[in-house]
């Protein structure tokens, strides 16, 4: 009877160890899974963090567009093209958010964050289309983040603004939160000869760099709930301030919905 219980004893013990094991095994795969699935972000390259419908990029050194997803990552050089109904949102290295509604073409210029301890520099051109940025207050005061179009740089360090870029190479931007200066003077960055669908593109044009500024420079500080048009031929309106009701529309909407989501995280 005694060796029985000792046998007993002994197969209790060794199925307590093996269930303990298995809880450890199982434990040791599942933060395993979260590591895999967990959004890694290098230091020059921006993460697409969600997007709904198609959008296009052609890599830089290529010549084809190819369909872009979630977690991708996009780095100086890169151009993308959203298609109808489309939405796309990047996030940066310091956890800023850059978003681009539908029918948006842009470029990315440079994402640089080579150390903590040097500066760090974003530049994104907008050719045509609409765009949101929620920009980390991490930058430093050396650091910076501008979109850019055909005949305006917006740059921050720390806001929330958007920039909505039309067919006549006009412009507008509105601030949220902070401050943006917003300068002209000049063709910053020529746009393709030829914007649509990803389909309907026979070839990639590259965009070339900064030409040689031809009309006078200006530059406006745009504070919180103000905004500023410029006009197709490069020319500024004033500066005036705008309402939430006016501002009210679908795509604001669904960046302010964005936003606050991010807040809680």
């Amino acid at each position: 009877m005694e060796k029985v219980k000792s046998l007993v004893l002994i197969g209790t013990k060794l199925f307590v160890f093996s269930f303990l094991w298995t809880c450890v095994l199982v434990g040791a795969h599942q933060v395993e899974a979260k590591k895999v699935t967990a959004l890694r972000i290098g230091k020059g390259e921006a993460k697409v963090n969600f997007l709904a419908g198609s959008v296009q990029v052609i890599p830089e050194g290529e010549k084809q567009w190819h369909p872009l997803k979630v977690k991708d990552a996009l780095r100086g050089g890169d151009e993308v093209s959203t298609g109808p109904n489309a939405r796309l949102e990047l996030v940066l290295p310091d956890n800023s958010y850059v978003r681009f509604a539908d029918h948006t073409h842009f470029k990315i210029s440079q994402v640089n964050y080579a150390e903590e301890s040097k500066p760090k520099n974003v530049r994104i051109h907008v050719v045509i289309g609409r765009t949101w940025a929620n920009v980390s207050g991490a930058f430093r005061e050396n650091s910076s983040f501008a979109m850019s179009c055909e005949n305006a740089v917006a740059g921050v360090r720390g806001t929330i603004y958007r920039m909505n870029v039309n067919e006549d190479k006009s412009a507008l931007v509105r601030v949220y939160d902070g401050t943006v200066s917003v300068t002209g003077g000049g063709k910053t960055i020529e746009p393709p000869e030829k914007i649509g669908p990803p389909e309907k593109i026979a070839g990639p044009k590259r965009i070339p760099g900064p030409t040689k500024v031809s009309m006078e420079e200006w530059t406006f500080i745009i504070k919180a709930m103000q905004q500023i048009v410029i006009r197709g031929d490069g020319t500024p309106e004033k500066t005036r301030d705008f309402t939430e009701a006016e501002d009210r529309d679908e795509w604001v909407d669904w960046n302010r919905l964005r936003d606050s989501q991010i807040r809680q995280q």
